[in-house]
């Protein structure tokens, strides 16, 4: 079973916050044409496409973004985690990319590696960690909106369960007036080899579910000193009882963050 987080920017998107930055929560290093952003989170759950990475309990993260005035960038997130069945309790990820704009639509193609530090392979069982070709749009035709859509493309997807593709797409909707950001996302989950049978190869990984929809929505706000607080509904297409053995981390659920970048 798996999940990770899919950074993008400094945004935290995977794990369903749904947060900008503030403005001017940014460093720069101007001799080196450097924006760091590092971004502390505290949030109730840890969701990654719609499915906890904490087995339904708090999770404390760090996120650091480093890109260049080329438009290059890398980046890493750090988060505790806890997969049923392993000895998994944290998520290091690597991310690396390019970040550029066509016209009006800002693009960000890049690849991240998510890792588990600690974790212990068992006898005939298989690798946790991944990697992941990602791209993503955005495209903002006035204040109040922006339009997002990326996809993802695993080789080998977390637990050597083969080829996998997410597709999701979404709009940020923000009043002027209240400083509230709605935000909601709509996406799909492919997987090549998801859940064993009686007569499945032993020497393959498999994922642990069916592929599944997720859609979320959330509300996000600068609340002060540049604290941002969020709320996000999110739920999946999986039933109980295709979630890793009748698991209770691919429901309906509510998510509660704060964040605050630098």
């Amino acid at each position: 079973m798996k999940i990770a987080l899919a950074l993008g920017s400094a945004a935290l998107l995977g794990s369903g916050l749904l947060l900008s930055a503030p403005a001017g929560a940014q460093q720069t290093i101007d001799s080196l044409g450097l924006t760091v952003t590092t971004t502390p989170a505290a949030l109730t759950d840890y969701r990654f496409r719609g499915i906890s990475q904490t087995r339904n309990r708090p999770a404390v993260q760090l996120t650091l973004d480093v890109e260049h005035a080329s438009g290059v960038y890398v980046g890493g997130f750090v988060s505790n985690a806890n997969f049923a069945g392993t000895d998994i309790r944290q998520e290091v990820d690597g991310l690396f990319g390019y970040r550029f704009s066509v016209g009006d639509v800002k693009l960000d193609i890049g690849a991240i590696y998510y890792g588990y530090p600690g974790y212990s392979r068992p006898s005939g069982g298989f690798e946790a960690a991944w990697w992941e070709g990602a791209i993503r749009a955005t495209w903002q035709p006035n204040e109040a909106m922006k339009l997002l859509g990326s996809a993802f493309y695993s080789p080998n997807f977390n637990f050597e369960s083969g080829n996998a593709v997410y597709v999701e797409g979404g709009v940020d909707l923000v009043g002027a007036e209240s400083g509230l950001t709605l935000s909601l996302r709509a996406g799909y989950q492919w997987i090549e080899r998801n859940v064993p049978t009686a007569t499945s190869r032993t020497d393959r990984g498999y994922f642990g579910a069916p592929d599944y929809g997720v859609f979320s929505i959330g509300l996000s706000r600068e609340i002060a000193y540049g604290v941002v607080g969020a709320v996000t509904a999110s739920t999946t297409t999986l039933e109980r009882a295709d979630c890793f053995g009748g698991q209770k981390i691919c429901g309906t659920t509510v998510v509660l963050s704060l964040s605050r970048p630098f």
